[in-house]
């Protein structure tokens, strides 16, 4: 079972000024071939498939512990495009045509479908398709599975880094490079146990550090590449004897954390009423949902 906690994993600041193009270049993080939801998705099915768990409990803690982490993570890149989508239309009568400018969008479905929000889908507006789900069920080839698909998803979030500046984007970006390294070192760790063969050798890919990034270089300042979170009170503790010895960076030990890190509040987003959003003069609701907090 799952338990949902009201936060992101990491603070993310207010928006200024909205950018639904790079909305759209950050929805190919969630919804795309080497996205969050494909991330989440594989270790998700990966865990509930996996058979000789007690006998190979290390390995199934940590392919389950990061699926739970992989939960926040499609949180934190659709609260980024809600972000960057938040003041794009201004509020005027239907007859005034408030989406007119978002006939050129790049993705028009984040203005007709979600009500200018994100969407299960890619920057082309391609839904998140379960053809992306490899769960083999031997564990070698879905650790070396994980393994490429980590480091597929660190080319195209350097690809979207590369195309925009936005401080909410490139936030999410600098803290989802250091968590996506922790990931793939884990699997090369896990693979390592099993045959001998030294995959972090071969990282980073693309051969170019998290350092070289400065909304990166903040998270690792504090730790965040060296750090396992364990995402339940009680379970998932067999990683451990995984996720240890000296971080690759030599900036001290690997370590599991119990609980997750204490990350940022949701933003609240405000009502888009030209989008009928949570509805077109919503006064109404708002006065039902006021008498239902009072009978609290």
């Amino acid at each position: 079972m799952y338990l949902r906690i009201d936060r992101l994993q990491v603070d993310l600041p207010p928006v200024k000024e909205p950018d639904p193009n790079a909305a759209a270049a950050v929805q190919e993080l969630l919804g795309g071939r080497f996205g969050e939801m494909s991330t989440l998705m594989n270790y998700t099915y990966q865990s509930f498939n996996f058979r000789g768990r007690d006998k190979l409990r290390p390995y199934y803690d940590l392919i389950a512990n990061i699926a739970a982490e992989e939960l926040g993570h499609i949180e934190l890149v659709a609260a980024t495009i809600n972000s960057l989508l938040t003041g794009t239309v201004e509020n005027v009568s239907p007859e005034e045509a408030p989406l007119k400018a978002q006939v050129n969008a790049r993705n028009s479905h984040h203005f007709i479908v979600t009500g200018q929000a994100s969407l299960v889908g890619n920057s082309m507006g391609g839904h998140w398709n379960g053809d992306y789900v490899f769960s083999s069920g031997n564990l070698i080839l879905d650790l070396l599975h994980n393994f490429f698909l980590e480091n597929g998803a660190r080319l195209h979030k350097l690809r979207v880094y590369e195309m925009t500046k936005h401080p909410v984007a490139r936030r999410m970006l600098g803290y989802l490079l250091v968590r996506g390294g922790v990931h793939a070192l884990a699997y090369a760790k896990a693979l390592e146990t099993l045959t001998g063969v030294e995959m972090a050798k071969m990282l980073p890919i693309p051969n170019i550090d998290n350092s070289k990034f400065p909304e990166a270089r903040d998270f690792i300042d504090k730790g965040f590449d060296r750090k396992l979170y364990r995402f339940s009170p009680d379970d998932y503790k067999a990683m451990a004897a995984i996720w240890r010895g000296p971080a690759p960076g030599g900036n001290g030990e690997l370590e599991v954390v119990d609980g997750p890190p204490e990350g940022g509040p949701l933003a609240d987003l405000p009502e888009a009423p030209e989008a009928f959003v949570p509805d077109y003069e919503p006064e109404e609701i708002y006065e039902i949902a006021r008498k239902l907090m009072q009978n609290m």
